[in-house]
């Protein structure tokens, strides 16, 4: 994952590694991206703060808006960059199932 010469990088910060499991902290200054990137496993998204992403995916763009504590899955083979088009900080834990 590789930001954008314009954009911040997300801030990762992994929580939890075992034979199960990857448990991983996303936070998002303004503006911030993760990069375009392919998800190789299935894996469930908790937010942790309210706000709105933008994903830019290979069928175009949509936003995603975030509530605290609504946790939302995804399958393997997801492929997006994920964007904070907001003017304040974003944040979620990412857990993939290995």
């Amino acid at each position: 994952m590789t930001a954008t010469p314009s954009r911040p990088a997300a801030i990762a910060t992994e929580q939890i590694r075992n034979a199960r499991t990857v448990v991983t902290e996303w936070r998002f200054p303004p503006g911030a991206e993760t990069g375009w990137h392919t998800h190789g496993h299935d894996y469930v998204v908790v937010p942790t703060t309210g706000g709105e992403l933008l994903l830019e995916t290979p069928e175009g763009e949509r936003r995603v808006p975030l509530a605290p504590g609504q946790s939302y899955t995804r399958p393997v083979g997801t492929a997006h960059n994920v964007i904070n088009p907001t003017g304040q900080e974003v944040a979620f834990i990412e857990i993939e199932f290995l």
